[in-house]
């Protein structure tokens, strides 16, 4: 695995990430899980680098994540992943092991409990400084709140500081 500079990579991560990316997140107990994110942003504050992840209160990625406080990204900038992203977005950890159904190999990563997935290329590892709860109060827009949350289901945004940023060789 080869270290990359953050600005090095946020161009790619950023295209890869409107096709689709995976978040995955252990908690102290040992339960891990992956999702599908096709939103998220890059960004600067706070004197760090930043990666938002936007997880909703009903996913199981969001329990886990509550739990432990960090996350990866694991983004497939070079594979074909369509189908795994697919069954990752739909479906529930809670119901089936997304890395067995899908055939996707977790690795250790370097700065935080939650693993990579060894079928991406391009790697980010997050430990979370500051979340924030939507509500619909927040909204300036109503087509964008009726249009993404429809059903009222919606995210935390999770700051995460990249703790690094690699890339597999």
């Amino acid at each position: 695995m080869r270290e990359m500079k953050f600005s090095d990579m946020s161009k790619e991560m950023l295209e890869q990430l409107q096709r689709g990316a995976f978040i995955t997140v252990k908690d102290k107990d040992g339960n891990t899980n992956t999702m599908t994110i096709a939103w998220g942003s890059i960004g600067y504050m706070w004197n760090k680098p930043i990666f938002t992840a936007m997880v909703r209160y009903s996913r199981y990625t969001y329990d886990i994540i509550e739990r432990s406080n960090e996350f990866t990204v694991s983004f497939p900038i070079n594979n074909d992943l369509k189908n795994e992203l697919s069954i990752c977005g739909r479906k529930s950890g809670r119901d089936i092991d997304k890395f067995k159904d899908c055939n996707l190999n977790p690795l250790e990563s370097k700065n935080v409990d939650a693993p990579i997935i060894k079928e991406c290329d391009l790697y980010m590892e997050c430990k979370v400084v500051y979340k924030q709860e939507m509500n619909e109060d927040g909204f300036l827009d109503n087509n964008v709140k009726d249009k993404c949350y429809p059903d009222g289901d919606y995210h935390v945004l999770y700051y995460g500081e990249i703790l690094s940023v690699y890339m597999n060789d």
